[in-house]
């Protein structure tokens, strides 16, 4: 076990590249699964998840061989296995972006429970109804079990019931590999789903509707090799942009995709955190004084997530976090899990003045004076608000079970170290009980 220990009160500043996209690499690390020709990966993050995903890969049997810090090389064709191994796939929810892949290419899959952070239920429904919808048997209870007619998956029409970002992937995964026309509608449009149509494209597969809610793929019997480099993660983006914010820092945040920043900025901006583009780097200025911008006729303002292109539910706690540090009063509801919010006592020990109206709000006044505080992170995006207010905070702060900070944040103290801050990865005793 390890953890951060941070002395806060240091801006940030400097330049950083971001990462390639944690959410994006998940689901194109399983289309290795759909051909048997070697797929190159570029710009994949190295990152906890992205670990478990290939220690999952292989052990169906997939090939998988590294070239420096972030190009992959796979090869899936000695698959021989298609239940997938409870242990790795008990890590990571992306666990189950397998099932698309093998029930296409192979007729089957066989699927132990997902694991993934505590943030609320997180339903399978989704992507067992679009397997239906393709004509696939869904049988199991605990373990998911799914097969395809003799004669192979059809294509059809997929209604979404809700626009799962995983969902619509499962469902572009297989319906790639099915040949002829298929519609996924309410279909999730986020930029890491935009990057896996993109990777089947090249692989041999048409989508169209790409960026939109309604794709229709057109799907090939068989799909090629191909090379593609991950895009950059707009989630990482967004948790530097407010690192900086929050400590009055000067940030150049390089090779940013700006159309992928629109809701981010905008949603920001109400918390007073001004940002420039320039070519593709995207500049926060240093010293901000962040203000909350009251809604017209000086009504309290929100930020709340929803489906793309709307503020990103993996941002809520980010924006809270740097709420803490703005003047005046704003309020953040979380629509899509029911614990997401759970970690705010965290921030109220160090000083934050949040008060949580019910499992989806909470309400934030500032600027707060944080002071330093021993906290524990219970997933990722929480364990980033909490490094947020540890670097703003007076004093020294620890955090611990950082592993999940280190699942979707790569090297993040040696970047962070980079750009001036005073944080030190510490190993910790495990406690004897």
């Amino acid at each position: 076990m390890e953890k951060f220990v941070i002395q806060g009160g240091v801006p940030l500043s400097g330049e950083v590249i971001p990462a390639g996209n944690k959410n994006a690499a998940l689901p194109i690390l399983a289309a290795s699964l759909l051909t048997d020709e070697e797929l190159v990966l570029h710009n994949v993050p190295r990152i906890r998840d992205v670990e478990s995903q290939l220690e999952l890969l292989e052990a169906l049997g997939v090939k998988v061989s590294k070239e420096g810090d972030h190009t992959v090389r796979l090869q899936a064709d000695s698959v021989a296995d298609t239940a997938v191994a409870e242990g790795p796939a008990s890590k990571i929810r992306a666990s189950f972006l397998a099932a698309g892949p093998l029930l296409a290419r192979f007729g089957a899959a066989k699927m132990p429970p997902p694991g993934g952070d505590t943030i609320g239920r997180r339903r399978l429904d989704p992507h067992l109804d679009a397997f239906r919808d393709l004509g696939a048997r869904v049988g199991g209870d605990t373990w998911v079990e799914l097969s395809a007619p003799t004669e192979g998956l059809t294509p059809g029409r997929i209604f979404m019931d809700e626009p799962s970002v995983m969902g619509t992937e499962n469902a572009l995964l297989a319906a790639a590999l099915i040949p002829g026309e298929t519609v996924i509608a309410n279909a999730a449009s986020e930029p890491h789903v935009q990057d896996l149509a993109r990777l089947l494209t090249k692989m041999g597969a048409r989508v169209d509707g790409i960026g939109s809610n309604v794709m229709t793929v057109h799907g090939r019997d068989k799909l090629g090799g191909a090379e593609h480099r991950i895009s950059p993660d707009h989630i990482e983006i967004a948790s530097f942009m407010a690192l900086a914010a929050a400590t009055g820092g000067e940030l150049r945040i390089r090779e940013v995709i700006e159309g992928d920043l629109d809701g981010i900025r905008r949603n920001f901006r109400r918390i007073g955190l001004q940002t420039m583009v320039e070519g593709e780097d995207l500049l926060i200025p240093p010293e901000q004084k962040l203000v909350i911008k009251d809604d017209q006729g000086d009504a309290v303002p929100k930020i709340d997530d929803g489906p793309w292109p709307a503020f990103p539910a993996d941002l809520t706690s980010i924006a809270l976090a740097l709420a803490t540090q703005a003047e005046g009063t704003i309020l953040i509801f979380e629509k899509m899990f029911e614990n997401r919010l759970f970690f705010v006592d965290k921030l109220v020990s160090m000083g934050a003045r949040i008060t949580l109206c019910d499992p989806h709000r909470a309400i934030v006044s500032g600027p707060a004076k944080l002071h330093g505080e021993r906290v524990e992170s219970p997933d990722i995006r929480a364990g980033m608000a909490m490094l947020i207010a540890a670097l703003a905070a007076e004093g020294e702060s620890e955090i611990g079970n950082i592993i999940q900070i280190d699942r979707g944040y790569e090297q993040i103290d040696v970047r962070l170290k980079a750009l001036g801050a005073n944080i030190e990865r510490i190993a910790t005793e495990p406690v004897v009980v």
